[in-house]
């Protein structure tokens, strides 16, 4: 049975953010702690109240995964490691192609499994910046859901 998709609440934002921190312990290991501890905050001040979220919610209700996204183009994607290889960011981002029509991304070049996971789902790389939106040092890979995949959703 596929994953549920379910629209959080302010409620849940507590637990998006132990999601959020956790997955990118798991998969960020070139952010310092200090840039963690600068980015966390913000996520339920200013990032969740200005983009369009969907989550999973486990068995218990729990949130387990969660995607935001504006204006065609997924701002961010976690999901628990605990529940990695079960689906769920899949299913987001195919909710997000079908539902909302996103089809650009801009993943860490230095997240590895994050790229691998774009490209399997039909993005393709488009352009690369070499800082990110905080201008810090982490070059940023602009991708685009391949026209011919776009078409096929």
């Amino acid at each position: 049975m596929p994953p549920r998709i379910d629209t959080p609440t302010p409620l849940d934002f507590p637990r998006m953010l132990d999601v959020w921190e956790a997955a990118v312990r798991a998969t960020h290991d070139f952010l310092p702690e200090s840039d963690i501890e600068l980015i966390r905050p913000l996520l339920s001040s200013q990032y969740f109240p200005n983009l369009a979220l969907t989550c999973v919610r486990d068995a218990s209700g729990q949130v387990v995964g969660f995607l935001g996204g504006a204006e065609g183009k997924v701002e961010m994607l976690f999901v628990d490691p605990a529940a990695h290889g079960q689906g769920i960011g899949r299913a987001l981002l195919h909710h997000a192609i079908e539902q909302d029509g996103a089809h650009q991304v801009d993943v860490n070049e230095q997240n590895p499994k994050a790229l691998g996971f774009y490209l399997s789902q039909g993005f393709v790389v488009e352009s690369r910046s070499p800082l990110d939106g905080g201008g810090r040092p982490y070059p940023i890979l602009h991708l685009r859901l391949d026209p011919a995949v776009q078409r096929a959703t």
